[in-house]
């Protein structure tokens, strides 16, 4: 981290200028410590109200989009005085539309003095401007910011604000401030809170006991195994269950109110009405975790059913019945109103599989995630490359004496997931990508052969822009600008010789993609130098995986 920067961080007022900096500041480390010493030291000083948003913004609380990105993009070429063709040129070369903004955007004419809630009070205020009056506000707010401060406007108007921020940072350094727990910060954090209808003091200093009423508790998460398994000792320590593919999700019913919360911290009470009667039947104080899971016919279905609900405003008969979900739950986390998280999971399945047995003719939706009894790691092994069979990726491995911790630990958790599966594809387009890899093509779209009815033609299949070294991806830039056949605006066609091989999770069938497939969670596995782009794999090869494991 540049020295200058930081004494620009320890100067400033208590303005946009203080989080501008910390952004700036954050954004030139990759330690853990100093950034975490750079949000302390901004959570020391900072008002109130700019902390909260500040909070918001780290934990994924942001503020809605109120300008349509393609005003962004005029307005700014106007102020710059350029053609919107150069402005594209530029973007493509930046890779982030924000940054390209601030750096195209003229010096200010003025200077600003108000904080981080005032600017995004004043973005919130443009929900019911017409765009006349949304641009008028815009630059009147541009004029008198520095390029740092557009930086951070840009990114809130854009809803890009993205940055190496975890929350386990951001828990750790307001708990090292306050001198609390971070067990206790990450509770409080959890949850439906707004910035602009609570105060700092009452989210992170207060115990408020109506507030806690729908919290979550803060997810246990599990690292994947990458030890051979037998260094985690007796298989009998060990509770093997299936890991599911779902959306995972704390059911909550307290004072006899009900709650779904997912991982990613949405409330989801409303998008899953066959869950409701958990609120009239579960017991008062009583917080179950699980994985929420398509299931029809007395059998589980493929993910890609239950995307059809996910994102999806208004939930109509057909989806419902195409796609009913139950909770296949694993663990219980509080009961009659007690913490059971420090208790051993042992006895917090116990409790769970006689709650279960209670009401599971009353609850349908209420299932309990197997428990694998095999007693050897052997025969284990073998059980876990049958996993797809049963729509699982693997296998958990919990510690049976461990306790529920908070966050991603090491040691009595284990994702072991079975090994992806995967294909040879050729490089046939290269886009640039964004960031830091911005100026650079590393998203890359690959493609199988059509070899069928006499036909030698390239199908594309998939997109990727994970998996290779950042020397890789470099050389692979290099191959791009030497052997490009056309261009597509930010695309580049190029010359059909590089294979690599895709990883991914899942296929299924997609009649939106011209192979007729559609993968989840792809990414690059390796480079097949050893490969010529003859030698990649087939359409027909692609569709047998389908049959297999695709629905």
């Amino acid at each position: 981290m540049k020295l200058g920067c930081v004494l620009l961080f320890h100067q400033i007022h208590q303005t946009l200028k203080q989080f501008a900096a910390l952004y700036t500041a954050l954004d030139q480390t990759n330690k853990t410590n100093s950034k975490i010493a750079l949000l302390r030291d901004y959570f020391q000083k900072a008002e109130d109200k700019d902390k909260l948003w500040t909070l918001a913004l780290f934990t994924h609380k942001r503020p809605k989009k109120q300008v349509r990105t393609t005003l962004l993009k005029e307005w700014t070429a106007e102020l710059a005085n350029i053609p919107e063709w150069l402005f594209g040129e530029s973007y493509s070369v930046v890779g982030d539309l924000a940054e390209t903004m601030a750096l195209l955007l003229p010096e200010p004419e003025s200077e600003q003095d108000k904080p981080l809630a005032y600017w995004i009070q004043y973005l919130q205020e443009l929900d019911k401007s017409d765009d006349e009056e949304k641009k008028s506000r815009v630059l009147h707010a541009w004029q008198q910011m520095t390029r740092a401060e557009k930086l951070v406007f840009n990114k809130l108007m854009t809803s890009g604000f993205r940055i190496g921020v975890s929350q386990k940072m951001i828990i750790r350094a307001v708990a090292e401030v306050h001198d609390l727990d971070q067990p206790v910060v990450a509770h409080r954090l959890m949850g439906d809170w707004k910035p602009d209808e609570v105060s700092y003091e009452k989210l992170i200093l207060e115990e408020n006991r109506e507030d806690n009423l729908s919290r979550p508790y803060p997810f246990y998460l599990a690292y994947a195994l990458e030890d051979e398994v037998e260094k985690l000792g007796n298989p009998q320590d060990w509770q093997v269950e299936w890991k599911w593919d779902g959306i995972r999700a704390q059911v909550i019913v307290r004072d006899g109110n009900l709650y779904i919360w997912s991982r990613g911290e949405e409330l989801l009470t409303d998008k899953f009405p066959e869950l409701h009667p958990f609120g009239d039947l579960l017991p008062d104080g009583t917080v179950i975790d699980g994985e929420i899971l398509p299931f029809k016919d007395d059998a589980l279905l493929n993910f890609a059913a239950l995307q059809t609900r996910i994102g999806r405003k208004n939930l109509t008969k057909n989806i419902l019945k195409d796609a009913p979900v139950v909770i296949r739950t694993y663990d219980l986390l509080e009961w009659n109103g007690e913490d059971f998280r420090e208790k051993p999971l042992n006895l917090r399945r116990r409790k769970l599989e006689q709650l279960h047995t209670d009401l599971q003719e009353q609850l349908p939706a209420f299932q309990l995630s197997t428990v694998v009894k095999e007693s050897n790691w052997d025969t284990l092994k073998q059980l876990r490359e049958r996993s797809r069979e049963f729509f699982a990726e693997g296998f958990m491995l919990k510690r049976k004496d461990a306790t529920y911790k908070v966050g991603r630990k090491r040691g009595d958790w284990w994702k072991w997931k079975v090994a992806p599966l995967t294909i040879d594809g050729v490089l046939i387009n290269g886009q640039r990508g964004a960031g830091r890899r911005a100026g650079l093509y590393t998203d890359y779209t690959f493609a199988v052969w059509d070899r069928s009815e006499d036909k030698e033609e390239l199908v594309p299949f998939t997109k990727a822009y994970s998996g290779l070294t950042d020397a890789e991806f470099r050389k692979v830039d290099r191959f791009i600008k030497q052997n490009t056949r056309e261009r597509f605006g930010p695309v580049r066609s190029v010359k059909p010789e590089l294979v690599f091989e895709i990883a991914f999770e899942g296929i299924q069938l997609s009649k939106r993609h011209k192979s007729g497939v559609a993968l989840r969670f792809p990414r690059m596995l390796r480079w097949r130098q050893d490969k010529k782009a003859e030698e990649a794999n087939t359409l027909e090869e692609l569709q047998a995986l389908l049959n297999i494991y695709g629905s």
